[in-house]
């Protein structure tokens, strides 16, 4: 209850002060490239739950279906406003909107696509217990995951084979670890990220 209170607060808040940028931040995206202002994707939230998660559209319009669904490296589809997007940190802001719906928390599990839910259904109905969340232990050590993925042949692969399960283990150690106070300290770990610094992997 405490941790619902604190999402839907700052959530609240956090719309409030930064719908300014936001709003600057949409019309940039529409005098880019054609397409909407919001990327909605499909993921599986709490008690395998499907839920539509909000970003900053950063791709060109449907991207998804002239591409791998790992973006890696200098994707060609990323458009200009949308790579200052990425870089700045800034085009998961609108999955406040989610908090604020209740489909995710601040901290929590980063919410993955069905198909790789499937693939570790076991896992995840562990992980799933909890609401995910916009940052946890994995954000911060996968940073720069898409410059981490353009060194591999086969990304998505790779993902699979090493990258998912590591943030599997990563998301079971948040959820033994979690707590309020557990939950500040990677909010405050993740806002260097935001002001482009570099966070200590964990």
């Amino acid at each position: 209850m405490i941790k619902r209170i604190f999402d839907v607060s700052v959530a609240a808040v956090g719309l409030i002060a930064l719908s300014p940028l936001m709003l600057i931040l949409a019309v940039l995206i529409k005098c880019d490239s054609q397409g909407p202002v919001f990327f909605k994707q499909k993921r599986i939230g709490k008690n395998f739950r499907a839920f539509l998660i909000y970003k900053f559209r950063t791709m060109k319009e449907n991207a998804e279906l002239s591409g791998p669904v790992i973006t890696i490296g200098e994707d060609p589809r990323i458009t200009r406003v949308g790579r200052f997007l990425r870089s700045a940190k800034v085009d998961e802001l609108p999955q406040l909107i989610n908090v604020l719906k209740g489909e995710m928390s601040l901290v929590g599990p980063r919410p993955e696509l069905p198909r790789f839910v499937e693939l570790f259904r076991r896992d995840y109905a562990e992980i799933l217990t909890v609401r995910p969340g916009i940052t946890d232990l994995a954000s911060l050590k996968y940073q720069d995951e898409a410059k981490l993925m353009s060194q591999f042949t086969n990304p998505e692969e790779e993902y699979v084979r090493s990258i998912l399960p590591d943030k599997i283990r990563l998301a079971k150690e948040y959820i033994d670890c979690s707590s309020i106070f557990f939950d500040l300290s990677l909010i405050l770990r993740t806002l260097p990220k935001l002001l482009g610094c570099k966070t200590f992997s964990h």
